[in-house]
């Protein structure tokens, strides 16, 4: 095994070790009506988000869609960063999600720019990290339309 190959194998087999071992095999939730077209919903952990078609009192379902495939994303580069001793003293990602214009109204394309800023991180290390998420780790990308465009970009402050 290279040892470009076997540094890949152990940064995998450390970012396992911690959180994403954490997975439930099975997830539960519940989603209330309130009124109208608002809903609360309940994770299995107790966190609650509400729902509303109006986008008055909570925010709409694809809306948060796109924050959880950001958090995804966001949870694995960062740990990934991390492990390969990156500082980061702030993290962003932009996203912006293109729709269908008729029902239904999937997305077709995603776009994500991470704005990463720290210490003793390279650009060889952010891809790394993003193509670790992407390819192999994300769960959420991993659970939506196969024929959805997904681009990440990044912009890397480098402190001294």
């Amino acid at each position: 095994m290279s040892e470009g190959k076997k540094k890949e194998a152990e940064l995998d087999s450390a970012s396992l070790a911690g959180y994403k071992q954490q997975a439930a095999p099975l997830m539960k939730a519940r989603l209330d009506w309130e009124k109208d077209l608002i809903f609360h919903g309940h994770t299995q952990r107790g966190y609650e988000i509400d729902f509303d078609a109006k986008i008055e009192w909570g925010c709409a379902p694809t809306e948060s869609l796109l924050l959880s495939l950001a958090g995804c994303m966001a949870i694995d580069t960062v740990s990934f960063i991390k492990k390969m001793r990156g500082e980061i003293s702030d993290f962003r990602i932009d996203i912006t999600g293109e729709r269908n214009p008729l029902p239904p109204q999937y997305y077709t394309r995603i776009g994500m720019v991470l704005n990463i800023t720290g210490k003793n991180i390279s650009e060889k290390q952010v891809k790394k990290a993003v193509a670790l998420s992407h390819e192999k780790y994300c769960s959420v990308y991993h659970s939506l339309r196969k024929d959805m465009e997904v681009s990440v970009d990044y912009v890397l402050n480098t402190e001294e």
